[in-house]
């Protein structure tokens, strides 16, 4: 017979195995799996691997459930024990519909008897808590099946049996807790909506004898852990009970009065209270009940702090508890703001309304970042609802205004009533800019950020949650503006000269205050709007010239161009400030922080899209307009950037020669080929080289250029339009040249390695040459049309020429070595071209339905962009050429 100590090898645990999973042994050898299981969980075992294997081999087997009973009883170690269960877990979850009765039955009591049991002590309680629990789920498991069809007496049993044992009343409020949680919030994973319909319909039916165990409890028992999970069971029946419970018994005064003053149970009761304050579309009947509820709060809470007092303190340096309850305050008060907030707005009510909105700044000063999400949402609320509300005051007076003089009295009214409501806020709302304005979250632009080191870096991943968060407190802060353009102006301006004279000065400081003030952008009038930003960019460029290091300059670099970029009205409206802004730019284009150079490049593209007229129209006191002194200066601008930021630059100057009103003066093809000197002078090397000797041209430094000129020119064609076919008028035959190049190389490479030669490096980077050429092609198709690009001068001029360099590579290669990009390019002519191209569409046919066709039926995963390409082509080919049916 195999004992503990004699598990030494492998062949002795596959016999242990064979030995546990013998079923004709009178005995189950309980002592055996606690070995095998002390071997699996300990770190230091040499058998560990193989105890593992073990236990999953055990699992497997489709029977060792029915010894559950044995395990739990005699194992004596805890993971064993736990082994047991889930064993039986399983076999509830996959095997219960199928097992005879009498097993079910047998499991059933089983499981209830051991939880009576073990629930009956006090020492068993605490010793065996954790096991407990897990009985309780197990118990929760078997009722999802069997309840309330099957065993309709639960509920009464529970409640029945809860009150011979203090400590037995305390796990059945456990097992309640769970069953609401399985079926109000994690039901619609696990239980068809007719079970859950069911089990809801039943919980709702039997809940008066749960609620009145629930209140006998509160008023009558002195354990702590029984109320604790009292009022934690009952939190989570709140969000479902009938509303006869919660307003027409004493159980908010139970919670108000008795609980929530008790520090030990304040947490609970809190919890209840935040769930009360949530719910919605309640009828108006219950409205006096909600401001007894805040009222009550409000003096409750007064007793533990005022609304003066500042939580950072207490958050920072407090105990978990003290955290808890800053964390549910929070939920409470937003919660009965954006549910309640119209029910609060009586004359009885609105000092402590007030009152309770000052606790919440308390709150949303607190540094924790999802205490202040729960905040914005009824400060978002709140200001929105007081916006709409003005300016529904506004359009009001002036249509009666206009429309007739006698109705003064009715104007009054509603002037009242709506201003009324905003100045009855406003000493809360400068709270509320001040803390939006010191919280403000980091908006998409900005690339420049602190490391957990300290350090300024630029930001290498988007949070999608930040950039979520800053755009509602955006619209809530030009919501705030528009409440009074002046408080929050002067906020601001306090806060920048705290930054300026140093007496608060830091990264985070500044970077807030200046995401904050580009967060406003179009909030006020003209001339506020000057006003205010002359300041704040003085300050901001003499902040700049005071501070030494390059962090700091680093920072209040990235901070400038961010507010500048946020305003292009001003910048349109102030020729000489635009000029300085982009001169300025030009020189952090020069600075090699992290950073620093692409949001100077963004920034300059972004205030080129929007104020392109400017730079090429003659301004006042400028000899010419100042797109020819850019493009003059082009190459020292450029110098210091890399191939990506320099792309982006020259998008910028091709979105201002995209411009092309009647007050344009300029040569608009004259800039163009000035613009695009370096590029097409290196182009012009490159191609003269590849004439003296070709292999030049496949050389991979080579390559690499020819991918950034490419990329250049896409660039540029994407923004300034048709007016580009005079740029690729200049390289087109040259460009499908080295199409063909490459082609023939990746072929013969192909050819002679096979399939593999596709994830060669070399091969790789032609095909990525080969992808710029194909999108270049398609933004200018795109981008075509009069008076340069004309639909059909596109069609005779350019579309000829690609057709076999591009469509017999296509069709000649191998499936890995097709670019998807081929099928968007002429997906693109056909849509684009319509009639013009009638007459190629037969051979773009022949070229690639039958070998893409072979390439997306061999199954329904490979190849994925070219199946959206190809549908896409056939579908603009059937819209705008069905006559050109193939032969």
């Amino acid at each position: 017979m195999m004992t503990n100590s004699s598990i030494s090898s492998v062949s002795d645990m596959e016999a242990a195995a064979r030995r546990l999973l013998d079923f004709s042994l009178p005995e189950f050898d309980a002592s055996l799996l606690d070995s095998i299981v002390s071997a699996a969980y300990d770190p230091r075992s040499p058998m560990r691997a193989s105890a593992n294997t073990c236990l999953m081999a055990l699992k497997a087997n489709p029977d060792l459930w029915t010894r559950a009973d044995k395990i739990l009883e005699k194992c004596r170690n805890p993971q064993a024990r736990f082994f047991g269960l889930q064993l039986l877990d399983d076999a509830i979850r996959t095997r219960w519909k199928i097992l005879p009765l009498e097993q079910r039955e047998g499991i059933k009591n089983y499981i209830v008897v051991r939880i009576i049991a073990m629930s009956n002590s006090e020492e068993t309680m605490r010793s065996e808590k954790v096991f407990i629990s897990k009985l309780n789920l197990t118990l929760v498991e078997i009722l999802k099946q069997e309840w309330p069809h099957n065993w309709p007496a639960f509920i009464s049993d529970l409640v029945g049996s809860s009150k011979t044992s203090e400590s037995l009343c305390e796990n059945n409020m456990q097992i309640l807790k769970l069953l609401s949680e399985e079926v109000f919030d994690f039901s619609g994973d696990q239980m068809v909506t007719e079970k859950v319909k069911t089990m809801k319909e039943s919980l709702n039916a039997e809940f008066a004898s749960i609620f009145h165990l629930c209140s006998y409890i509160l008023e009558n028992s002195h354990r702590p852990s029984l109320l604790k999970v009292t009022l934690q069971t009952l939190q989570r029946f709140l969000t479902w009970i009938p509303l006869g419970f919660i307003f027409e018994t004493n159980l908010i005064d139970v919670l108000l009065n008795k609980y929530f003053p008790v520090p030990m149970f304040r947490n609970e009761a809190l919890d209840c209270l935040a769930e009360i304050a949530n719910l919605t579309d309640i009828d108006p009947q219950y409205d006096p009940s909600f401001r007894k509820l805040w009222l009550g709060f409000l003096l409750r809470l007064g007793e533990v702090f005022s609304p003066g007092t500042s939580l950072v303190p207490i958050f920072e340096n407090g105990s978990e508890q003290d955290t808890i309850f800053i964390q549910r305050l929070a939920l409470f008060l937003s919660a009965f703001v954006k549910c309640h907030l119209k029910a609060l707005e009586t004359h009885e009510t609105h000092q402590a309304l007030i009152q309770g909105l000052f606790y919440m700044v308390r709150v949303s000063e607190v540094p924790d970042t999802e205490i202040f999400r729960i905040c914005l949402e009824a400060w978002s609320m709140l200001a929105s609802d007081l916006y709409q509300s003005e300016h529904k005051m506004q359009l009001n007076s002036s249509i009666a205004g206009a429309n007739s003089v006698l109705n003064l009295s009715n104007n009054g009214a509603v002037h009242n009533g709506a201003a009324g409501r905003k100045y009855m806020y406003a000493p809360v709302l400068t709270g509320v800019r001040q803390v939006m304005i010191s919280r403000m979250a980091k908006p998409e632009e900005v690339l420049i950020v602190e490391d957990e080191n300290g350090d300024i870096v630029r930001e290498t991943t988007k949070d999608t949650d930040v950039i979520a968060q800053y755009k509602t407190m955006r619209e809530t802060l030009v919501f705030l503006t528009h409440l009074n353009c002046d408080d929050t102006e002067n906020i601001m301006l306090s806060k920048l000269t705290l930054q300026v004279d140093g007496s608060q000065w830091s990264w985070n400081n500044l970077n807030t205050l200046c995401w904050a003030i580009g967060s406003i952008s179009g909030a006020m009038s003209e001339d506020e709007e000057k006003r205010f930003l002359v300041t704040v960019i003085k300050d901001l460029l003499g902040l700049c010239e005071q501070k030494r290091g390059k962090d700091n300059k680093a920072v209040i670099a990235s901070n400038i161009m961010y507010v500048v970029g946020q305003y292009p009205r001003f910048l349109k409206a102030h020729w000489k400030f635009l000029k300085t802004v982009v001169n300025k730019l030009f020189e952090f284009m020069h600075e090699i922080h992290p950073g620093v150079q692409d949001m100077a490049c963004d920034t300059f593209l972004k205030i080129a899209t929007k104020c392109k007229r400017k730079f090429v129209t003659l301004q006042a006191d400028e000899a010419q307009p100042f797109i020819c002194e850019l493009v003059t200066n082009l190459p020292s601008i450029i110098s210091d950037l890399e191939p990506h930021q320099v792309h982006a630059f020259y998008e910028a100057v091709g979105c201002m020669l995209s411009d092309k009103g009647p007050q344009v003066l300029i040569d608009r093809v004259a800039l163009l080929g000035k613009l695009m000197e370096l590029p097409n002078r290196t182009w012009a090397t490159i191609i003269a080289n590849a004439n003296a000797n070709v292999e030049t041209l496949v050389q991979p430094d080579t390559i690499k250029e020819v991918i950034k000129i490419l990329k250049t020119n896409n660039r540029v064609a994407g923004t300034v339009g048709p007016l580009f076919t005079h740029q690729l008028q200049l390289f087109f035959r040259d460009m499908l040249n080295v199409y063909k190049v490459y082609s023939e190389r990746i072929s013969d490479a192909i050819a002679k390695q096979g399939a593999i030669a596709t994830q060669m490096s070399l091969v790789r980077t032609m095909r990525s040459a080969k992808k710029e050429v194909l999108r270049l092609l398609m933004v200018f198709i795109d981008k075509s049309g009069p008076p340069e690009a004309d639909p059909k001068a596109v069609a005779e001029g350019f579309i000829p020429p690609v057709l076999d360099p591009i469509l017999g590579d296509y069709k000649r290669n191998i499936a890995g070595a097709r670019d998807p990009e081929v099928l968007a390019l002429f997906t693109s002519v056909v849509e684009k071209l319509k009639n013009y191209v009638i007459s190629d569409v037969p051979v773009i046919m022949e070229a690639v339905f039958e070998c893409t066709l072979q390439m997306i039926t061999i199954n329904f995963e490979d190849f994925p962009e070219h199946r959206i390409n190809f549908f896409n082509f056939l579908r603009v080919r059937k819209s705008y050429c069905a006559s050109a049916v193939d032969a």
